[in-house]
Parts: structure tokens; C-alpha cells; sequence
């Protein structure tokens, strides 16, 4: 969703939430039940940017629709509890029927919405390791949340390892797997006619990310990620990150910049023997925060985040 919107909702204004030391909790309860709460209040909107893909804020994650004369396909699906509303700015988008959803990575704010989707008449794809997650229990430490299995409609039925290429609305819609990076499911979504490029968590455009070790994320992977999308895509490429505004090559630039420096430097004082407490008060990220540091995660939590995969 939007900062505003979020930070509204939330009352999110100083600390970051993700666990750990303890006084980086803004709230005593997990940030996922905030988040869940916030996607409820939140209204959502649309960014329409071009060949009939539009981008839908205002459910966790942000969501890709691509509308045309064979119907609509969805990248992620949000948070369940936004359904009605997601529902409305579909069908403000196209009256055709949904056809085809892709989903990016497993966490909650881009695929707890499977359900609903798929009983609208969905299809799911996803890289297989997102469907074994969405199957299984998993326990993320650091949101101190166990999430439970999906019910057996949200959970993907076209699956892939390395790349996927999918003919729709005329055209040729290319998924690729990125390795282990945010998580260890996580994929990029390519429309190449409309040169669109959907990247979901390796990107959160103005902010730091979340790096989930409890489901096979790594800061080096993100920093792969990173430095792969900056390749992969042109000058004129449109990019839906996770989180954030609509971005383009140079704001991907500037993320992966941020992501290498603050791991140099967290990684060299890690390499010298400094202790966790010791590198935070460092503040090995204090040259972006003013930038990167004004939503859910600050600087001192990921600083933390970093260390922990440096």
C-alpha cells in the first residue's frame, strides 16, 4: 500500500517493526496482524500505464493487471481482507473476465487474496517453490508470525523452475526466477510489448526492503536480484516494484547502489569482530535514510538485516 496510507492506518511514525532488538518494534503486536489491519482501512487506486497493464495500490503488495480482448490476468493478489475493493478496481479496469494469476513470492501481502481469485476464475502460476511454501507451515522470526497452509483453491496448479512464458491478450508474458532473494520463490513478470516489468519485493522503490531468512532470503541473493534487474531492462522500461511508486532503471540504480554500499559496510565490521549492537549504533545506513528510511523499515532494522546474512 501507500506510505501515507499505511502510516495512516497504522500510526507507524518512528520505529521500524521487523523483530529485533526489541526496541525496533513500533508495536507489541506481529506486523503482519498491522499490516492485515491497515490493508482493511487502506482504500486502493490505480496507476494505468500502458498496452492495457495498470498497477493497483492499497493491499500490501502492489498488484499487476493486464487487460484485453481475452480477458484479465492479475500479478499477485494482495491481502485477502481487500478483496471487495480489488474486486471494483478490476472491474473499473475491464469487464472482461479474469483469466490468469501469477504470483511472485509467497508472502502474505501479495498472495493471502489466491482464494478469492481463483473462485473468480483464476488460474495460478507460480515458480515451485512458491507452491510448496503456500503448502506448508511457516514460521517468519523476524514478523514472530507463523503463517498456516492455504486452502486448497489459492494454491498454484501451473508451476515452473526457471522460466515460464505464457500467450495472452497477444502477448508473450515472460516469468523468470530470480534464485534465492527476498525469499527463495521469488520471480520477475515481463510484458515485452508493453515493456512492463513487474520485479515485487527484489524492488521497494524509495524504501529498504525486508529480507526473509526464515523462508530462504538472503541479503547477497537481494543484492543478485538487484543487479539483475538493472541489466535485464532498458531506459524506457516501466517497473511495478513491491512496494513503493511505479520506478524506473534509474531508481533501480539508485536500490542497488544503497543495497551494495550499506552490506560493504556492515559486512566489513562484521569481518572485524563487531557484535550486532556494536554495527547498528555504527549507523552503517545513515547516508540513506533520509531517502530510504521513511516507511515500515528503518535503518537500524535493516542494518540488522543485513548483518544477519553478511
Amino acid at each position: 500500500m501507500t506510505r501515507r496510507n499505511f502510516l495512516a492506518a497504522t500510526g507507524i511514525l518512528t520505529a521500524g517493526i521487523i523483530a529485533f532488538p526489541r526496541e525496533l518494534f513500533a508495536h507489541n503486536t506481529s506486523p503482519v496482524i498491522t499490516i492485515k489491519n491497515a490493508a482493511g482501512k487502506s482504500p486502493v487506486s490505480i496507476t494505468k500505464l500502458k498496452g492495457g497493464i495498470s498497477m493497483i495500490e492499497g493491499s500490501g503488495g502492489n498488484i499487476g493487471v493486464f487487460a484485453g480482448s481475452n480477458g484479465k490476468l492479475m500479478v499477485d493478489a494482495g491481502i485477502e481482507v481487500s478483496k471487495d475493493k480489488i474486486r471494483k478496481a478490476m472491474a473499473e479496469l475491464s469487464s472482461k473476465p479474469l483469466k490468469y494469476l501469477i504470483n511472485t513470492h509467497w508472502h502474505f501481502d501479495h498472495e493471502s487474496g489466491n482464494s478469492w481469485v481463483h473462485q473468480d476464475g483464476a488460474t495460478i502460476i507460480a515458480q515451485e517453490k512458491s507452491k510448496a511454501n503456500l503448502m506448508k507451515t511457516i514460521r517468519v522470526e523476524d514478523w514472530d508470525y507463523t503463517f498456516k497452509p492455504l486452502p486448497q483453491g489459492g494454491i498454484p496448479t501451473i508451476l515452473f523452475k526457471d522460466e515460464h512464458h505464457l500467450k495472452f491478450n497477444n502477448e508473450d508474458i515472460l516469468m523468470n526466477y530470480y534464485g534465492p532473494a527476498h525469499t527463495d520463490c521469488d520471480i520477475s513478470v515481463y510484458f515485452p510489448h508493453a515493456d512492463v516489468i513487474h520485479v515485487a519485493d527484489t524492488f521497494w522503490n524509495g524504501y529498504y526492503p525486508f529480507i526473509d531468512y526464515s523462508s530462504g532470503g538472503t541479503i547477497k541473493g537481494t543484492i543478485a536480484a538487484a543487479v539483475s534487474n538493472v541489466k535485464k531492462i532498458g531506459s524506457k522500461t516501466i517497473v511495478i516494484p513491491g512496494h513503493g511508486p511505479v520506478g524506473d532503471r534509474e531508481q533501480l540504480i539508485q536500490f542497488s547502489d544503497m543495497l551494495q554500499e550499506v552490506y560493504h559496510k556492515v559486512a566489513t565490521l562484521k569481518a572485524q569482530g563487531k557484535s550486532l549492537k556494536e554495527v547498528v549504533a555504527s549507523k552503517p545506513t545513515s547516508r540513506y535514510d533520509p531517502k530510504f528510511g521513511n516507511f515500515v523499515i528503518k535503518g537500524d532494522t535493516f542494518a540488522y538485516l543485513v548483518y544477519k546474512g553478511a
